[in-house]
């Protein structure tokens, strides 16, 4: 039977300073993480002792790729009290957010993540020189040829060869996109030239699978770093996403794949949908926004993107009918899928409301018609970065979604707790419990481990390898119970 599936997004956020042209983007954005952390967590470091992203899915550690990070580089990198990771990763800052058992939280802890962000926007201003606003947009593409992450993270049994999850997960990831796109005027890296595409990530993928994440970006990522008891699980380190200003399309994105690994591990798909020309393919599919565009699959057929999606949603409705019954938000996401499918198929506009593309394509074609702009003027470029805005009163996605021109599915009340709190029923409650009680006590964390310093002994160390415990119902009565680190130290033992 599948493993839940524990999730994750971590977000590389677009940076700038207004009328700075030449501005230290490491520098700005340690600047920012810094106004934000409160004294009593930035001094816990991060652990990196168990990372090594040179360690392959494959089977073998490659030299030569990306190394994790040296101490000595003095990058800002904070643990918070959510459970999540805020820091500063190629000149971005960026936010990870807490394990989360389900779409829906996830929803909610990546929508804390930009909050964050326009908090320390805020915060930053008194030290940012010159007095510049910073601005941060959640995006993928600074316009010049340089794309950046938003990486999805699955909870995956070790037991499911890798080659199974190449095969059907290719075919998936080429074709989500149609709900999963943040859209995008123009195109990137020597890309076939084109108005306005579904994808921001689209163009800068060039093999099918490999372990790098910042050139020659693989449709299916390899790095094999659990964060977890490696005997057991595998992550699966997912880059080939945008990041979404849309609710729903968070939803969706984290509900079909966590579905599609279900039915992975547990090895339910008979069908082959293996595509001629993958790469080729995800290209093709971004630059059609009226997803009528074919792929050729390996058996000679050709499909379009939804024509695939609904192949897949076939077999997830068979698959959750006969092992997810009971399951009301596999159950919702199903049945958001499906209309989704059906209104892309009809008339892709009419998701206006709820997908980024089409809400961004929406409004650029209304500022056309007024303005009589044609698609290469600047103005337009410039209302596309604008929707990827963080801060509330200025983005347009937010104005949007203010004038009930965007559909939502998660309360305010519940992204705003979700800053300082972390979920409940993950081990994330357990680590932002601890960092919230005995942070002058820890000197170290990550996301399988706390490090304690109680003075007078030896660091110690408590491994936290099961994603699923630690919860709250695990672990509140004794927290509460333990005054000190010591003092949980010692209940832990007993």
């Amino acid at each position: 039977m599948a493993f839940p599936k524990i999730c994750g997004i971590e977000t590389e956020y677009g940076i700038s300073v207004r009328d700075t042209s030449e501005f230290n983007p490491i520098l700005t954005s340690s600047l920012l993480i810094n106004a934000y952390a409160k004294p009593a967590f930035k001094r816990v470091k991060w652990d990196y002792e168990e990372e090594n992203p040179l360690r392959d899915a494959r089977g073998f550690e490659r030299p030569g790729a990306e190394a994790p990070p040296d101490d000595e580089t003095g990058l800002v990198n904070v643990i918070l009290p959510n459970g999540a990771r805020y820091y500063v990763d190629h000149a971005h800052p960026e936010y990870s957010s807490p394990e989360c058992s389900n779409p829906r939280d996830l929803v909610i802890w990546d929508k804390a993540g930009e909050r964050i962000l326009e908090d320390s926007i805020r915060s930053a201003k008194e030290i940012v020189p010159d007095g510049q606003p910073v601005l941060i947009y959640k995006h993928n593409s600074d316009g010049k040829g340089n794309s950046y992450g938003c990486h999805e993270n699955y909870l995956v049994d070790r037991g499911t060869p890798f080659p199974r999850l190449v095969k059907h997960l290719i075919p998936f990831f080429v074709t989500r996109q149609v709900f999963t796109g943040a859209g995008k005027v123009g195109v990137e890296n020597g890309a076939e030239a084109c108005d306005f595409q579904i994808s921001q990530r689209a163009d800068f993928f060039e093999v099918e699978v490999g372990l790098e994440t910042t050139f020659k970006r693989p449709i299916i990522n390899t790095r094999d770093e659990p964060h977890a008891d490696p005997e057991v699980y595998r992550r699966l380190h997912v880059i080939v996403g945008d990041a979404n200003m849309s609710e729903i399309a968070t939803y969706l994105k984290v509900g079909t794949t966590s579905i599609m690994l279900k039915m992975i591990e547990d090895d339910y798909i008979a069908d082959d949908f293996t595509l001629s020309e993958p790469v080729a393919a995800m290209k093709a599919v971004s630059h059609d926004p009226t997803c009528k565009q074919t792929v050729k699959m390996a058996d000679g057929r050709s499909l379009t993107a939804i024509e695939l999606q609904w192949e897949y949603l076939r077999l997830a409705k068979k698959y959750a009918q006969e092992n997810l019954s009971e399951d009301v938000m596999t159950t919702d996401v199903l049945d958001r899928w499906e209309s989704v499918l059906e209104r892309l198929e009809v008339d892709p506009m009419s998701l206006h409301r709820e997908l980024d593309w089409v809400a961004k394509l929406s409004v650029l074609q209304g500022y056309r018609e007024r303005d009589g702009l044609a698609w290469d003027h600047p103005k337009l470029r410039l209302i596309d970065l604008q929707y990827h805005d963080v801060r509330v009163d200025n983005g347009l996605y937010y104005k949007l979604q203010r004038t009930g021109r965007f559909e939502t599915i998660v309360t305010e009340d519940e992204i705003r707790y979700a800053v300082d709190h972390p979920p409940e029923d993950t081990r994330a409650y357990f680590r932002g419990e601890c960092l919230r009680r005995f942070s002058e006590k820890i000197v170290a964390a990550s996301w399988d481990a706390l490090i304690f310093d109680l003075g007078d002994e030896p660091l110690r160390k408590i491994p936290t390898l099961e994603p699923t415990r630690g919860t709250k119902e695990r672990v509140q009565a004794l927290l509460d119970k333990s005054p000190d680190p010591a003092t949980l130290i010692a209940n832990l033992s007993s």
